[in-house]
C-alpha cells in the first residue's frame, strides 16, 4: 500500500506599503519611473550616508497588525541582515529580527476566497491560520536579466516592505490561495498597500513539506521563492507537493533548499541550499534608535476600518441579502461604500444589491470603468428601484431607464418623464382598455373561462398594447380577472 503524506504549507507575504517616500530615505516611491531616477545616497548605500524611519510605513504596519488581530510591542527595533546581493547596494539590508513591530494574529478564511472549483469541498470551513509576526523592512532593487547582461533598478531599492509570516499553519494549495486572497482584500481595505502583484507590490515565498501520515515531526522544508500570482502559488505548491511524495516514495532524501517556480513549464527548479538565519549575521542597526510604537498607537487605532468580512455579516444582517451577494458586494472597500450609500435609506435593499450586482457591475465592465467612475449615483439608484416597486414602471422599462442613467448620468425620474415611461396605473383608463381586448378577442374569452387559464395572458399582451407598453401589468391583470369571472 503505498505511503500517504501530510502537507504543510507557511507563507511569507511581502507587501509594499503604499508611502510617498522610501523606508529610511525622501526618494518617492513611484511605480513605471525612468529606472534609477529616484535614488540618493541612502538608498544608493553610499559610505556615510544615515537612513531616518518612515513614520507613515511604521503607523501602516501597525494597522495591518491591527486589522489581522496582531499584538503591537510597546517597543521595536532594527536590525542588520548581512549578505551579498548585487540588488542590496549596502551588503546589509535594514531589517527586524528578534523584536518587530507585530506579532501572533491571524487569517481569517471565508468560503468565497477559495478557488471556485474547491468552495464545496473545503476542509475546515471558517479556519484563521496563525501568523508568527509582521516585520518591517526595506525592498532591493530591482534586477532584470537580458540575454548577455543584466540591468538593476535601484528605483525600488528602500521601498518600505512589510514581511507577514504565517505559522505553518496551511494544509493545501487551496488554503494558500484562500489566505492570499483574504490577506489580500484585508491590506487593501486598510489603505495600506494596493497589493498588486503584477506590479510587485505583493510577493510571496512559499515553505512546503511533507511528512508520512502518523509523523508528527514535520518534513525537510522546502522555500518556493518569489511567486507573483496567487493561482501561480496554487499550482507551484501542487506540484512542489507532488514531486517531495514521489520523492520519498524513491527513497531520496529532500534536503533544505530554495526553488524557483517556472510557470511555463508547470515545474520547480532548485536554485539554491536554504541559508539558515545565523548565516546573516544579524545585529541591531547601530544607526537607528529603537522604536516606542506607544507614540502613535491611538491615532492608528482611530484609522482601522470596517474589515471585509465584518461588511458581509453585517450586509447579510441589515440588508438581508445572500451570503454570495454580501460577498460580491463587500469584495472591494469602494463597491461595498457604494451599496452601502444605496441600501441605507432604501425600502428594498435586496433589490439594489439586485441591481448593482447584475446591471452595474456588468454595464461598468463593459465601459471599463470602476466602481468610483460610475454615472449611476448610489441614491440615483434607490431612485430608480422606488419607481420600479411603487410601480410606476415596470421592471422591463427599469432596464431601459438604467441604460439611460449610465449612459447620460441622468436620474431616474428624469428619464421617465422625458421618454414618457411612466406605467397607466389609473383603474378607470385600464377598464376601458380591458374591455376593449375582451370584446375583440371572444375565443381567447372562451379558452379563459373554459379553464385554460394561461389565456389572460394573451389579453393582458393585449391591453399593453394598447397602452403602447404603458399600462400597468400587476393591475391590468386584476381588472381582467374580474371582467372575465363575472
Amino acid at each position: 500500500m503505498p505511503t500517504r503524506y501530510i502537507p504543510t504549507i507557511g507563507l511569507e507575504v511581502h507587501v509594499q506599503l503604499k508611502t510617498r517616500s522610501k523606508m529610511f530615505c525622501s526618494c518617492a516611491v513611484e511605480y513605471g519611473a525612468e529606472p534609477n531616477s529616484n535614488t540618493c545616497p541612502v538608498c544608493l548605500g553610499y559610505p556615510g550616508a544615515m537612513p531616518v524611519m518612515n513614520r507613515q510605513a511604521l503607523e501602516m504596519t501597525a494597522l495591518s497588525g491591527l486589522m489581522l488581530g496582531c499584538r503591537v510591542p510597546d517597543i521595536c527595533k532594527f536590525d542588520r541582515k548581512n549578505y551579498f546581493y548585487p540588488d542590496m547596494p549596502k551588503n546589509y539590508q535594514i531589517t527586524q529580527f528578534d523584536e518587530p513591530i507585530c506579532v501572533g494574529g491571524g487569517v481569517p478564511l471565508h468560503d468565497f476566497a477559495y478557488p471556485k472549483d474547491a468552495q464545496k469541498t473545503i476542509a475546515q470551513p471558517g479556519k484563521v491560520v496563525q501568523l508568527v509576526r509582521i516585520h518591517l523592512e526595506e525592498d532591493v532593487a530591482k534586477s532584470t536579466h537580458f540575454e548577455a547582461s543584466s540591468g538593476i533598478d535601484f528605483n525600488r531599492a528602500g521601498t518600505p516592505l512589510m514581511e507577514i509570516v504565517s505559522e505553518p499553519d496551511l494544509c493545501s494549495p487551496e488554503e494558500a490561495f484562500a489566505y492570499l486572497t483574504s490577506l489580500q482584500q484585508i491590506l487593501v481595505y486598510g489603505g495600506v498597500s494596493d497589493a498588486d502583484m503584477e506590479k510587485g507590490q505583493l510577493r510571496c515565498d512559499c515553505n512546503v513539506s511533507v511528512r508520512p501520515e502518523g509523523q508528527a515531526e514535520l518534513g525537510t522544508k522546502i522555500e518556493i521563492k518569489n511567486m507573483n500570482s496567487i493561482s501561480g502559488v496554487r499550482r507551484a505548491l501542487a506540484y512542489e507537493i507532488e514531486r517531495q511524495m514521489a520523492a520519498l516514495d524513491r527513497g531520496e532524501t529532500l534536503v533544505q533548499s530554495t526553488r524557483r517556480w517556472d510557470d511555463a513549464s508547470g515545474q520547480t527548479f532548485q536554485m539554491r541550499v536554504k541559508e539558515s538565519s545565523h548565516d546573516y549575521r544579524y545585529f541591531p542597526e547601530p544607526d537607528l534608535l529603537p522604536v516606542d510604537t506607544r507614540v502613535f498607537m491611538d491615532a492608528v487605532r482611530s484609522r482601522r476600518p470596517e474589515l471585509p468580512g465584518e461588511k458581509r455579516d453585517r450586509f447579510v444582517k441589515d440588508f438581508g441579502v445572500t451570503e454570495y451577494d454580501a460577498n460580491v458586494l463587500a469584495s472591494e472597500s469602494a463597491l461595498a461604500d457604494y451599496f452601502d450609500a444605496a441600501a441605507k435609506g432604501s425600502k428594498k435593499p435586496k433589490a439594489i444589491a439586485n441591481w448593482v450586482i447584475n446591471d452595474l457591475l456588468s454595464a461598468l465592465g463593459a465601459a471599463g470603468k470602476t466602481i468610483g467612475e460610475s454615472p449611476v449615483a448610489a441614491d440615483a439608484l434607490d431612485e430608480l428601484v422606488g419607481l420600479i416597486e411603487a410601480g410606476q414602471i415596470s421592471g422591463k422599462q427599469g432596464k431601459e431607464v438604467f441604460a439611460a442613467m449610465f449612459e447620460t448620468g441622468a436620474r431616474a425620474g428624469q428619464v421617465v418623464e422625458e421618454r414618457g415611461l411612466k406605467q397607466e396605473s389609473d383603474t378607470g383608463a385600464l377598464e376601458a382598455l380591458c374591455l376593449q381586448a375582451i370584446e375583440a378577442n371572444p375565443k381567447a374569452v372562451a379558452e379563459y373561462r373554459a379553464g385554460k387559464m394561461q389565456s389572460i395572458n394573451f389579453l393582458k399582451g393585449q391591453v399593453m398594447k394598447l397602452s403602447q407598453g404603458k399600462a400597468n401589468p400587476g393591475v391590468v391583470g386584476e381588472i381582467l380577472a374580474a371582467k372575465l369571472a363575472s
